[in-house]
């Protein structure tokens, strides 16, 4: 279940009643569903007092709001920049439409939230045991790009590496209840693995480079060979 309990990323009230977002997050809870809040600033107080799943972009939380949520295990899915970085890029093809400014030009101002998503990334990451999943809550434009916000994480925000790659991994499947099916490499579960290009512990933006696919044991993409026959040559060269 998502829920708006805030505005955009410039509006600091909560956008619907406490009692109300209680009782939404309650409910979900009655129905076995998880309660997923877009929640910024004061919103994201509401959201942990209301005892929700998980808090979305969380701008403006506060050292406590983390802890709290550590301490409550309620997952907190932040986002360190590509979701604002698209909406500029792509200023054109936004303005005009609903809730939007109406000119290019007037999409500036969301520069100012970026520092402000770089420092609640900080701030997290120095908290034990909270649970920081990753998402970008996909627009149009970001599709193919949403690894570019995994490598701010690391970055920008912080974030070790490791860290970073649990957290799209086995630590968002345990987050939508899916941690018997995919998130890991075990028996019984689905064969869904990726290689890449280089070490991400060492260098994070390997991750761009995806040169194997596999999908519940179906391979979709294989440039390992290729690779490898490509590097063999340049040796002999050599």
């Amino acid at each position: 279940m998502k829920i708006y309990a805030s505005g955009g990323m410039r509006q600091t009230a909560q956008a619907i009643p406490q009692a109300v977002l209680n009782a939404a997050c309650d409910e979900a809870r009655k129905l076995g569903l998880r309660a997923l809040v877009h929640a910024n600033y004061d919103a994201v107080h509401g959201a942990i007092a209301a005892g929700c799943t998980q808090v979305e972009h969380g701008l403006g939380a506060t050292d406590a709001d983390l802890h709290a949520m550590a301490e409550k295990g309620i997952y907190f899915d932040p986002q360190a920049g590509q979701l604002i970085q698209n909406y500029l890029d792509n200023r054109a093809r936004y303005a005009g439409t609903p809730f939007f400014p109406k000119t290019p030009q007037e999409f500036e101002p969301m520069k100012e939230p970026l520092p402000i998503a770089h420092e609640t990334i900080q701030l997290a990451r120095k908290i034990p045991s909270l649970k920081i999943v990753f998402g970008t809550d996909v627009l149009a434009g970001m599709h193919g790009h949403n690894v570019e916000d995994l490598i701010n994480r690391v970055l920008e925000g912080g974030i070790a590496p490791m860290d970073a790659l649990v957290s799209a991994n086995s630590l968002a499947a345990e987050a939508m209840k899916v941690a018997d099916q995919i998130g890991a490499l075990a028996p019984e579960l689905e064969a869904d693995i990726i290689a890449l290009a280089g070490d991400p512990l060492k260098d994070i933006t390997a991750v761009r480079r995806t040169v194997f696919v596999m999908k519940g044991g179906v391979v979709y993409k294989n440039e390992i060979r290729p690779l490898l026959r490509s590097r063999t040559r340049s040796r002999v060269v050599n």
